[in-house]
């Protein structure tokens, strides 16, 4: 693979998410803190006008308007498809080199933690996640997508991406742990990255856990759309913990339980998360693998 010339860490995607927005802000303030020598690292605010009005979008996520034909639609021009293709422009500007790789920042109301989510399972993307996985057991690495199918969030953009998604957050708060531990995990991946310009090897392991989306699960609805139950107490919290067939998901408003009715054990994540209360997601479910990978040699 060649040299990586150009990377992009994007916050503020959505306008309520604080914590990529301020480093965004705190990177542009203090440049030096992003600079390597081997490469070009430029920062973008993703909604300046959400973020302007303490929302997480105008007129609909920004982070599932990057379908290619979309971003080639000119009858499309709500602010965020507008948005989307202004950035798609910075990010592949017409006869200049594009981006190389995109950090896009992103905070979540569930217990994530400090989760690493590929754009795709190029080899890259999976020795940078072996790597980070080795030197912080915090972190946890999450396939949004699975094989052939298409995407419209902003890391689809480019082969070499991934989000940085970190909680519980409040929306439209900023939590010091978390916005330190972020910026940290940045560092760590500007400074692989430098490294891997160079010719060194940085790793330390070949094996790391990797949860795959496999769908999701919607609350109980009436005939109105109406949601007639919660989130169980026994499940609230537990991202990333294993979930079996006929254990609790959902406790109706009568207190009636409603368990996990699938065939195998999966793991869920975005439990509860509360952005995707609109989008008919009460929770994502995932596998579990272990994956070993090759190391890249000097």
């Amino acid at each position: 693979m060649q040299q990586i010339n150009r990377v992009a860490i994007v916050g503020g995607i959505h306008g309520n998410e604080l914590t990529g927005v301020y480093l965004v802000k705190k990177f542009e303030q203090f440049p030096q803190l992003i600079q390597r020598s081997s490469f070009e690292t430029f920062t973008l605010l993703g909604n300046p006008q959400a973020f302007k009005l303490g929302r997480r979008y105008i007129d609909k996520d920004l982070n599932r308007c990057f379908y290619s034909q979309d971003l080639h639609d000119p009858t499309l021009s709500s602010y965020e498809e507008h948005r989307a293709k202004t950035i798609y422009q910075q990010l592949k500007p017409p006869g200049k080199s594009p981006v190389d790789l995109i950090i896009d920042l992103h905070s979540t109301t569930a217990n994530m933690g400090l989760t690493l989510i590929l754009g795709n399972t190029h080899p890259f993307n999976l020795q940078l996640a072996a790597y980070l996985s080795s030197i912080n057991p915090l972190v946890r690495v999450y396939n949004g997508t699975q094989y052939g199918q298409k995407s419209a969030v902003l890391r689809s953009l480019c082969e070499l991406s991934f989000s940085i998604e970190i909680g519980p957050v409040y929306q439209g708060v900023l939590d010091a742990s978390f916005f330190n531990k972020t910026e940290e995990l940045i560092h760590v991946i500007l400074d692989y990255l430098e490294a891997y310009n160079q010719g060194k090897v940085l790793h330390r392991s070949s094996a790391f856990t990797l949860y795959q989306y496999v769908g999701t699960i919607d609350y109980p609805r009436n005939k109105n759309g109406e949601i007639q139950a919660m989130i169980h107490p026994q499940l609230q919290g537990k991202d990333y913990e294993e979930l079996n067939p006929g254990e609790p998901i959902f406790l109706t408003f009568e207190n009636q339980v409603i368990t996990y009715e699938g065939e195998s054990t999966v793991y869920p994540i975005f439990i509860n998360e509360a952005a995707y209360y609109e989008k008919g997601i009460a929770m994502c479910l995932t596998e579990k693998h272990q994956l070993t990978i090759a190391k890249r040699e000097e």
